[in-house]
């Protein structure tokens, strides 16, 4: 092969499997699921065999629990029925000759009370009310989007459950026919909240210093890696940027802490979004030297993900600053990825307004590269 995309077309060894190529489909909220149950469908079974030759795909973010939910039409992980709703999906993509993680996914703050068991405030590292507004769907008569409320600091005694939801996901998730789960501690969300110092203001053995910052992602992923094979757990964690505005003083040293304390677990993969402008945050090259010190600090593969060019995606992984790139917008519009890649193009562009919600539209009916470029039948 000889074009510049190359490097992104080379298989990839993980700890228990190896992986078709270095394009990886990063996990993308498409708000698709049963409005109440939280379930799959047969559309999302399309959807995701659909893209089954991405060397792995990583699920949607998936809540672990009810008080998990914090965006209308997301699926969970953690009732019988959405661990039968989610085998479509897994048994679609391993016929197609596919791999999927499972993102297992608790949002903290990030949320509204109409998800919340019976209507309680959402949770925190700390007391936090975040910027801009929760997507609450039709939950209320008022609109699609309603004011972030005041979340409230987990107490100390409900850590140890925090963590067991974690792992009874984990769980699920391997009963779902799954090839193993990634665990979201990025963009602003529940794990991160602990970690980062505008909202983890805590004054127990999971807040203060650094080392207690990351005691709660070093616990879930011990949780989750007792469920499951360590070669089957990734980690997702993102320096800057996600909804909420939160920040970190210093990410330059937390993150690539967070990284070192990942190291020597034998962890399939740790995923890092460095910033971008879909996070909030904006790219930098202070960004991208945060994740070259991540990459570092790691001892096993490494994924990059946030706005990558296609060209820019090759270079990194040909220069070693990543074993895989994440992609996300191109995945959507490009059921067929790798196979444009190979080709050089052309690579199609996603329809923005059918993101979130809706049905087939936006979803399922983007064509592949046969389609577009084999000529149309006489008559």
């Amino acid at each position: 092969m000889t074009n510049a995309n190359a490097p992104l077309l080379a298989a990839l060894d993980l700890p228990e499997f190896t992986t078709a190529n270095r394009v990886w489909m990063a996990p993308l909220t498409r708000s698709r699921s049963t409005p109440r149950e939280c379930e799959q469908t047969p559309l999302h079974a399309l959807y995701y065999a659909q893209r089954a030759s991405a060397g792995l795909i990583v699920s949607e973010a998936t809540q672990i629990s009810h008080e998990g939910q914090g965006y209308a039409w997301t699926p969970g992980i953690f009732t019988d029925g959405q661990v039968e709703s989610w085998k479509l999906v897994t048994d679609a993509v391993h016929n197609a000759g596919g791999r999927i993680f499972c993102q297992l996914w608790h949002v903290g703050a990030i949320s509204h009370q109409v998800f919340q068991p019976e209507g309680r405030a959402p949770v925190s590292a700390s007391v936090w009310t975040p910027e801009g507004e929760a997507f609450v769907g039709d939950r209320l008569a008022e609109g699609p989007t309603a004011p972030f409320p005041e979340a409230r600091a987990l107490l100390g005694d409900e850590i140890p459950r925090l963590v067991e939801d974690y792992r009874h996901a984990a769980r699920c998730a391997a009963r779902a026919g799954f090839d193993g789960v990634e665990v979201h501690a990025a963009n602003g969300y529940l794990i991160d909240q602990f970690l980062r110092s505008s909202t983890n203001k805590r004054d127990d053995d999971y807040g203060g210093s650094l080392e207690n910052r990351l005691r709660l992602l070093d616990e879930v992923v011990a949780a989750v890696a007792d469920e499951l094979p360590a070669g089957r757990v990734g980690v997702r964690l993102s320096p800057m940027g996600g909804p909420g505005g939160s920040s970190d003083a210093k990410p330059e040293e937390t993150y690539p802490a967070a990284a070192e304390k990942l190291a020597g677990r034998g962890l399939a993969y740790l995923h890092v979004v460095r910033p971008n402008g879909h996070t909030g945050s904006g790219g930098s090259d202070e960004g991208n030297d945060i994740v070259k010190d991540m990459r570092e600090r790691f001892d096993g593969v490494f994924v990059a993900n946030g706005e990558f060019t296609t060209e820019e995606a090759a270079r990194w992984v040909e220069q070693g600053h990543a074993d895989a790139i994440a992609f996300g917008r191109l995945f959507i519009a490009n059921p067929d990825l790798p196979a444009r890649l190979a080709a050089d193009g052309p690579y199609a562009k996603a329809d923005e307004d059918t993101f979130y919600g809706g049905g087939a539209e936006g979803y399922v009916d983007y064509p592949t590269l046969d389609r577009v470029t084999d000529p149309l039948p006489n008559g």
